[in-house]
């Protein structure tokens, strides 16, 4: 191993030690670590007992003293997560070995997938604006009873921010954020207030000039990684009565020019890596969200709360490319999402049960055009990347019930879903004649869980959890229907039969919460079943790209260990850990020949490892923290086929270390600054299309009044 494994394996020694005596974190103030989670159990519970791997973290810990730029760098600190990132501006977070359309993102219980989310890493989690968060949440593990498709490896829900709870309440905030190496400037304005008791409004605008990243000490300035973002939204909220609440709320988010540099003459060369041959490739990223939520307590003799939602969501996407013979093209979509929820909450035999409906319609329009030099229209292909004129419909009905609780030394959460998919696919382009053809498909899917959680002492500090979650994922109009460049060297196109994949999960987990001590240790197993895999058809197309279509042939396995803990050494001073190991493998196509075999999972996590020792002496804190990963050699054969993003022989490990100071200025008005990677290593997380910044100088500056 070299220099940088033999670091890793040290401070993973030092991580797994901490990490093992007190798992998983809850942070030492009540706005570090939220005492309450929503996401796991759809109903609000105490952090402590809750029957899965939860981590959650304060919005203001994650853009002041972490000084997080993007939604996905949110998740560089939660064990089992792989912060991929195939551009700056561009991240997809692995979970527990998935991410793309196999990882759900909710922003304020409304999904962000959607039926043209392809395979892999994609872009559109960084759509979701950081600045406007009060918290992230990360349930680990399949989610399927409670959220439907696609929460396989895991479920995280971003909190927005809420308007002021006191009548007369008047404020708002600024926020400022400049990095080195990154060579950005973030700005964050809001204003809110609470005029009185019955309605309440907050809003806020978010500017971003990301420039160009300078990578370590060898590798220098990465061109065409910057980009142009600016984000705004709004939360009203009206009390309609003692018990009756209305929640209307708006984000709006554009993003302009995000190159993926990787695929382009723009692409370095670090350890072995391959240029790409286009001339450029950049997107332009957008996305509308509006909702509305009313909330009736003490509906009925029986029903202690119910939920109503709506919804709209709009997201676009153009991505414009000229390839090296000067060809030029750009292709995109536009999809509207409408849909609705129903949740109930009872006391009922014995337990307090959730259940209720959800349901939701994508209609996308799809478009790819050839263009001359002045960018004029000279050809229109029958579909986008997905099909044109298509539909997309989820409709869930889902139950269940809590028994136990916080007074009590247990809980047990069973729970049940049956979920209906319909796709129509109006134009779409066959893949040998190049006619037009349609598509029209129905599944249907029931799955199960059964969690639970024991206390281990009499104060209940101490909780053992765990539980059996069934999965699934239904395909997508990106798995029927996409006509488009697949991982490098091929090209994907539409299947006409495929079925929805299926995933169980087991996993068991020791909490424990003491006054010195706090953290969590689990360990899980995922059995996949029909996973949907990319399968050579044998023909080679334009520029020599190898065709290929899909099946459900991917049966595997992935299993891991994680843990996440904080320890008061002494009076003022606190040591953290983080440790995450996985190792996996799945059936599928490693060469041209139809020949399946089985092989290491993509993209899979390397033993990861962070340890930090914080001080907080009044208004003044202080941070050191080392954080790396061991070498990422166990490679698919599609990884190492993946010449421009992953080097010949696996990513190299890496180890950095970052100091970080801040204080509480006068009031509500902090300041930060942190240096990180001090030795300005030149290193990449494995499976991104970019380095990581050099030595990085971050100024934070936050402001509430």
């Amino acid at each position: 191993m070299n220099r940088h494994g033999d670091g890793v394996a040290r401070w993973m020694v030092a991580g797994w030690l901490a990490g093992v005596v007190v798992g998983r974190a809850q942070a030492l103030a009540e706005r570090r670590v939220p005492e309450i989670e929503v996401t796991a159990v759809r109903v609000p519970m105490e952090l402590a007992s809750t029957p899965a791997s939860v981590v959650t973290i304060a919005g203001d810990v994650l853009t002041v003293e972490r000084s997080a730029a993007t939604f996905p760098e949110a998740m560089a600190s939660v064990p089992s997560v792989l912060p991929q990132r195939t551009a700056n501006g561009q991240g997809s977070p692995f979970l527990r070995g998935f991410t793309g359309f196999r990882t759900l993102l909710l922003v304020d219980g409304i999904r962000l997938n959607h039926a043209a989310m392809r395979e892999g890493p994609n872009q559109y989690w960084a759509t979701v604006d950081l600045l406007s968060l009060r918290a992230v949440e990360t349930v680990l593990g399949p989610g399927s009873v409670l959220y439907g498709s696609d929460a396989i490896g895991g479920t995280v829900q971003a909190l927005t921010a809420d308007p002021p709870n006191a009548p007369g309440a008047v404020g708002g905030r600024l926020y400022g954020r400049a990095a080195s190496a990154q060579r950005s400037q973030i700005v964050r304005a809001e204003a809110a207030a609470r005029p009185e008791e019955s309605v309440g409004v907050h809003v806020g605008f978010t500017l971003k000039d990301i420039g160009d990243i300078e990578g370590g000490r060898s590798v220098g300035r990465q061109l065409h990684t910057g980009y142009d973002e600016w984000a705004a939204d709004g939360k009203v909220a009206l009390r309609l009565g003692e018990d009756a609440d209305l929640t209307i709320g708006h984000q709006s988010v554009r993003q302009d020019d995000v190159w993926r540099t990787h695929r382009t003459i723009y692409g370095i060369t670090w350890k072995g890596l391959q240029q790409g041959t286009d001339s450029y490739l950049f997107y332009d990223q957008a996305r509308d969200l509006t909702w509305a939520r009313l909330s009736l307590r003490e509906a009925a003799p029986t029903l202690s709360r119910l939920t109503a939602t709506v919804y709209r969501h709009w997201q676009g996407e153009d991505e414009y490319r000229m390839k090296e013979d000067g060809a030029r093209s750009r292709q995109g979509f536009d999809l509207v999402t409408w849909g609705a929820g129903l949740q109930f909450e009872s006391e009922a035999l014995g337990g307090r049960w959730v259940y209720g409906l959800d349901a939701s319609r994508d209609s996308v329009d799809s478009y790819s055009h050839k263009l001359t030099a002045d960018g004029s229209v000279t050809s229109r292909a029958l579909q986008g990347p997905v099909a044109d004129d298509a539909t997309y419909d989820l409709i869930g009905v889902y139950v269940q019930p809590v028994w136990g609780g916080e007074r009590e030394a247990w809980q047990l959460v069973p729970g049940v879903r049956y979920t209906h998919v319909r796709l129509d696919a109006e134009r779409v382009q066959h893949p040998v004649t190049g006619e037009r053809m349609s598509l029209e498909h129905d599944w249907d899917a029931v799955v199960g869980s059964l969690h639970g959680s024991l206390s281990l002492d009499p104060n209940r500090r101490a909780w053992i959890f765990g539980g059996v979650s069934q999965g699934f994922r239904a395909p997508n109009l990106s798995d029927m229907t996409r006509f488009d460049i697949a991982r490098s060297g091929e090209q994907e196109v539409p299947v006409d039969e495929l079925d929805p994949e299926r995933y169980v999960s087991a996993e068991v987990g020791l909490r424990w919460r003491a006054d010195r001590l706090r953290g969590q240790l689990a360990a899980y197993r995922t059995w996949i079943n029909g996973m949907i895999v990319r399968a050579p058809t044998g023909r080679v197309v334009e520029q020599g790209l190898i065709e290929v279509t899909k099946n459900n042939a991917g049966d595997g396995w992935i299993h891991g260990v994680e843990a996440l803990g904080e320890w008061d050494v002494i009076e003022h001073w606190m040591l953290r850990a983080m440790g995450a190991w996985m190792d996996g493998e799945v059936e599928g196509y490693p060469t041209s020949q139809s020949t399946r075999v089985r092989e290491p999972v993509s993209r899979l996590l390397p033993p990861t490892g962070e340890l930090a020792l914080r001080v907080q002496l009044g208004r003044w804190w202080a941070e050191a923290a080392v954080r790396g990963a061991a070498k990422a050699d166990n490679l698919a054969a599609s990884d190492r086929r993946d010449t421009q993003r992953i080097p010949p022989g696996g990513t190299p490990g890496w180890v950095i270390g970052t100091v970080r100071a801040g204080a509480r200025i006068w009031r509500e008005i902090e300041a930060a600054v942190a240096v990180e990677n001090i030795t300005d290593e030149d290193y990449r997380i494995h499976g991104s299309g970019i380095n990581e910044p050099g030595r990085n100088v971050v100024l934070t500056f936050n402001a509430r009044f």
